[in-house]
């Protein structure tokens, strides 16, 4: 789950910088806002990567993903792309925690059979 949710948050960190470039052209909205919040939402999407498998790392995810959307009334565009991410971020918590479950079911088959295998090779009789 690890790396399909971080691939996600990163894909949002330059959507997130893209988004800031089209709000500069709004006349309403200074620079110093402008990048401020950019910058600490795209510094909130990096430090996400690191705290998806943490306890909240996905809710707080999700926090961004809403955030992503309702940035839309800054930038219209944003409706399309944060809804984009949104079911992107579903897609990668959903198959991320299937994948993880295969390997988890597939690391303890292994362990089953290496650990079956090892008393009938210990308890051979060399002839």
């Amino acid at each position: 789950m690890r790396t399909l949710c971080a691939s996600t948050l990163i894909g949002e960190f330059f959507v997130i910088g893209f988004a800031g470039l089209v709000a500069m052209k709004d006349p309403d909205l200074s620079t110093a806002t402008v990048w401020t919040v950019c910058g600490v939402v795209m510094a909130l999407s990096v430090l996400l990567c690191g705290m998806i498998t943490r306890p909240g790392g996905v809710q707080l995810g999700w926090a961004l993903q809403v955030a992503l959307i309702a940035s839309g009334f800054v930038v219209p565009s944003m409706f399309f792309l944060g809804a984009l991410f949104t079911a992107l971020w579903w897609a990668s918590v959903h198959y991320g925690r299937k994948i993880d479950e295969a390997k988890a079911r597939f690391a303890a088959q292994a362990e089953t059979q290496a650990s079956a295998a090892t008393p009938a090779e210990a308890g051979g009789n060399p002839a």
